[in-house]
């Protein structure tokens, strides 16, 4: 009865279990619902499970009762011989060979360890799976332990991302805020140091300046002079700098120790130049021709001595009026040395040019005019040798050279009495030379057309003057012969002369006609000439013109005022003849 109520109890606990197995995993209200995930592996689980081999120590009774279903018999089984077999080889996997049942009490006691140790062996793979799954759930517990504290790391590295990438991001903009700072820092210092520059210049300037090695040929003095140059523009563009004045008036100091050596070293050049020629040969010099000649080569060779330092003078004249009081001393200099050269040479020349043509005042007008004309070209050939920018002073120098010819020639002009001398002076001055010469060369003879056209107002004036005292004596004052009151007896028989010579004319006429055939034989050649060739007709003398064509009957007073009117015509204005004549024509 026990034995029962153990098996009933036994039986009772399974189908609860059972129920509780089938509310744990099915119906709505599941205690532990599976996933789809769960069920798909359930069901791939399944097949393996009904293909499971049957336990060995299985009685053989039992073989019958099992359903196809539930167990499939492999083809290699071995059926035991007897169940008694089958019996020892079970009670031996349990332990139980020895075990004799005898009562109810040891089967009961032997079925119930049998049972245990059935669902023990039953149980053992779920036990199994079920530790190997919470090995999984360890595993991944630990991954997910592992997850969250790398998911915590992550957290704690992207915080520490942000803030460092905020740090980068500031320190970023920090530097690029250093770097524009500094890019402005350096432009500034170099601006500073541009600036500077032109101060610290100012050492090397005066060392350089004050060696005593230095010379204005050299090679570093013009690059010298451009820097200071620079410098003074610099410095006075900028008068709000710190000491200003100073700088300004210590660059002026160099400036002015550079001017002084130029001006040194032109002013010894142009000076020496001229020392040299004067203390030449006194026999060369003598010889006009051979002393202008000399001059003008000797300084023509000395000119690219000191050219290019003068055109560094010239191109800095607009700039500064200190480079262009320089430039003026040095004109200054250079024109007081052609003066004291030229100023004895031309008046020796103008001495013998009037000795030669004491007597004939055109021909020493022409070839004093003309020695001046080549002597102002000249001179401007060579100026322009040395400079290259015009100047007043050299046309009054040329002036003052020319003026020494105007002094020797106008006590010559105030005592010539004859008018056709004088109408022929004016005519050489003013159409040969000022018309001719100087509107032909204006800018190299504007000197000489200065004195030229004074001589000619005082020859006009003295042409005037002798016109005037002509006119009052040999016109006004005339007084007539008896011959010159003969009319119109020597007008008939001046009539009669010219008839008789018109008949005169007519015989010779008629008798070079009769001869026209009349072939005359050279007896040097074959050639034959007729005597009526209009060649030969022509080459005979004319005397037809008649003695009243020829003025000379006219009155005396209105033959000379005629001639005198001739002479003034191209000399001098229709103003001035008609103040000298119309008074005594009226």
């Amino acid at each position: 009865g026990e034995a029962r109520n153990r098996m009933a109890e036994v039986a009772a606990s399974e189908a609860r279990s059972r129920e509780q197995l089938a509310l744990w995993e099915r119906g709505p209200g599941s205690s532990a619902p599976l996933t789809d995930t769960q069920q798909r592996s359930v069901a791939e689980l399944r097949p393996a499970a009904d293909s499971t081999p049957l336990p060995a120590e299985l009685p053989i009774e039992d073989l019958c009762s099992l359903t196809s279903r539930s167990i499939t018999v492999p083809l290699t089984a071995v059926v035991p011989e007897s169940t008694e077999d089958i019996l020892l080889k079970g009670f031996t996997a349990l332990n139980m060979e020895n075990e004799k049942i005898e009562t109810a009490q040891q089967f009961f006691s032997c079925f119930s360890k049998i049972q245990t140790q059935m669902d023990q062996d039953e149980g053992t793979k779920y036990r199994e799976l079920r530790d190997y799954l919470y090995g999984f759930q360890e595993q991944c517990n630990a991954i997910l332990n592992d997850v969250n504290t790398a998911l915590l790391h992550l957290e704690s590295l992207q915080k520490q991302y942000l803030f460092v990438s905020t740090k980068t991001g500031t320190l970023h903009e920090a530097c690029e805020q250093l770097l524009k700072e500094q890019s402005e820092l350096v432009d500034l210092a170099e601006n500073i140091q541009q600036k500077l520059s032109y101060f610290n210049e100012l050492e090397n300037i005066n060392t350089k300046l004050n060696s005593p090695t230095l010379s204005v040929n050299s090679e570093g003095f013009i690059p010298t002079l451009a820097k200071l140059d620079d410098c003074i523009t610099y410095v006075s563009s900028h008068p709000g700098f710190r000491d200003y004045p100073v700088y300004l008036a210590k660059f002026k100091h160099c400036l002015s120790k550079a001017m002084h050596l130029m001006k040194t070293y032109t002013v010894n050049t142009l000076q020496n130049l001229s020392i040299q020629l004067t203390k030449r040969d006194p026999s060369v010099i003598s010889n006009t021709d051979n002393a202008f000649t000399l001059f003008y080569v000797k300084f023509r060779a000395a000119a690219p001595k000191v050219r290019s330092l003068i055109e560094q003078i010239e191109q800095r004249t607009d700039k500064s009026p200190e480079y262009q009081q320089l430039l003026s001393e040095v004109h200054q200099c250079y024109l007081d040395q052609r003066a004291f050269l030229l100023g004895p040479s031309i008046a020796s020349t103008i001495v013998d040019l009037t000795s030669q043509n004491n007597k004939d005042h055109c021909a020493l007008v022409r070839s004093g005019c003309a020695f001046l004309v080549h002597v102002c070209q000249d001179e401007h050939r060579l100026y322009n040798e040395f400079f290259t920018k015009p100047t007043t002073k050299l046309d009054e120098l040329l002036v003052k050279l020319c003026t020494l010819w105007y002094d020797v020639f106008r006590p010559l002009i105030i005592h010539v009495n004859h008018l056709e001398t004088l109408s022929e002076l004016c005519g050489i001055l003013k159409n040969e030379m000022l018309e001719d010469h100087v509107q032909n060369n204006v800018e190299q003879l504007g000197a000489f057309s200065t004195v030229a056209k004074q001589m000619l107002e005082d020859v006009q004036e003295r042409l005037m003057y002798r016109t005037h005292i002509y006119i009052q004596t040999d016109i006004v004052g005339y007084k007539p012969a008896a011959g010159d009151l003969a009319y119109p007896d020597k007008l008939e028989m001046m009539e009669q002369i010219a008839q008789s010579l018109k008949d005169e004319q007519k015989k010779l006429h008629a008798a070079d006609s009769s001869l026209a055939e009349v072939q005359l034989e050279d007896s040097d050649s074959e050639n034959v000439i007729k005597s009526g060739n209009p060649d030969v007709l022509k080459s005979r003398p004319q005397s037809s013109i008649s003695p009243a064509d020829l003025h000379g009957m006219w009155y005396p007073t209105v033959r000379r005022t005629l001639v005198c009117l001739s002479k003034l015509y191209r000399c001098i204005d229709v103003s001035f003849r008609k103040m000298l004549f119309l008074p005594f024509l009226l």
